[in-house]
């Protein structure tokens, strides 16, 4: 084997510029409690894209080098330097999660038991052509499921599972969820329909629909359509859903879910508040597809919360017993509940294209980009 391996780093420069490149990195000798994987698939997640093109403007684009090792850059405004202050010149490895074979392991029981063994990992550094891991955070994959099929096989899944778990945890008895469409919304669907818990799916596309209606999800509203709002109310009075997800962070959507949550208790209500109603509504947001600021009309009573959500926090807040649970659910249903789709596959070569670039930058429903290093 090779001392040195091919890895995928972003860098942002005091010039304003973002800078990627592959460069070659040592490859480690895996510890007592870990194991060294070679990296077979590696998905585009939104999370990843985050931090590989931080705030940059892609329509500025520019690729040279060769095709080997192109080196992609691209300007970020001055205004939005403030943002990335911290890692100014830092040189960061990028990939939530892949999947691959374990090629060495260190001494411990555990690790020994992967070797050879095809896993799904998760820990950052995943766009490169090795990456050694401690073994708690591989999941070991059932015989005969494909690296491409096991790579996202922590993100979205426990994501997706993490929702329902909150939704009960919390109190609440249905749920909320937009960009509904993706591969994380597909999951969700195939969960609560599993698990009869009614799911309303807010999208932007009649294509999006069409995935939906597919999967059996039996509330499909599109946020484009002159009707939304009423359409969207008659849906949380029918489910009485109080708990929302929201994938794109910026502009009115998670005031608009408010509104009609709102708007749905106070059909129910028995007796006129000014204060409007006391049902309590929640609506926690997990992305940024939309980098706009956040914008509330408040006109949905006094009885509300918006925050943030991430899967680490949950994760440590539920515990090991529950985190276990879940992975082993994961990992039995990979290929059905769990399945994830990509557009195409690329190798990190590839994917500092600016075809490549183009497409999954766009972070679109359907457009997903899957690494093969």
């Amino acid at each position: 084997m090779a001392d040195t391996g091919l890895q995928l780093r972003s860098t942002i420069r005091d010039d304003n510029t973002l800078e990627l490149t592959l460069v070659d990195v040592p490859i480690p000798e895996p510890g007592p409690d870990e194991v060294l994987v070679r990296v077979e698939a590696a998905p585009l997640n939104p999370s990843d894209l985050a931090l590989l093109f931080g705030p940059a403007d892609l329509s500025t684009i520019k690729v040279s080098g060769t095709a080997e090792r192109p080196v992609v850059t691209a300007d970020i405004p001055a205004s939005l330097m403030k943002m990335v202050t911290g890692r100014i010149g830092e040189s960061l490895a990028v990939g939530n999660e892949g999947a691959g074979t374990v090629i060495a392991a260190g001494t411990s029981e555990a690790a020994q038991a992967l070797l050879g063994k095809r896993v799904g990992m998760v820990g950052g550094d995943m766009y490169g052509e090795y990456r050694c891991v401690n073994v708690f955070m591989c999941l070991e994959l059932t015989a005969g499921t494909t690296a491409a099929q096991g790579a996202s096989c922590f993100v979205n899944p426990l994501t997706a599972l993490a929702m329902v778990e909150t939704m009960r945890a919390e109190n609440h008895t249905a749920l909320v969820h937009t960009a509904a469409a993706s591969n994380l919304g597909q999951m969700l669907n195939r969960i609560c329909i599993d698990e009869n818990i009614d799911l309303v799916n807010i999208v932007r596309k009649p294509e999006q629909e069409d995935i939906l209606r597919t999967l059996g999800a039996k509330y499909i509203i599109n946020s484009t359509s002159d009707d939304f709002l009423s359409v969207l109310t008659d849906a949380l009075t029918q489910t009485r859903a109080t708990l929302a997800f929201d994938a794109t962070g910026g502009g009115k959507l998670a005031s608009h879910i408010l509104t009609c949550m709102e708007a749905a208790a106070v059909r129910n209500m028995t007796e006129y508040n000014r204060y409007g109603s006391d049902v309590f509504k929640q609506v926690y947001i997990y992305g940024g597809l939309d980098r706009s600021p956040t914008v509330l009309s408040r006109n949905f009573g006094f009885s509300w919360s918006i925050g943030g959500f991430l899967l680490t926090p949950f994760l440590q807040k539920v515990g090991l017993e529950k985190m276990i649970e879940m992975r082993t659910r994961v990992a039995a249903e990979i290929t059905t509940t769990f399945a994830s789709h990509y557009t195409a596959q690329v190798s990190l070569a590839e994917a500092l294209s600016a075809e490549a670039i183009a497409v999954y930058g766009k972070q679109a429903t359907g457009e997903k980009y899957l690494i093969t290093p």
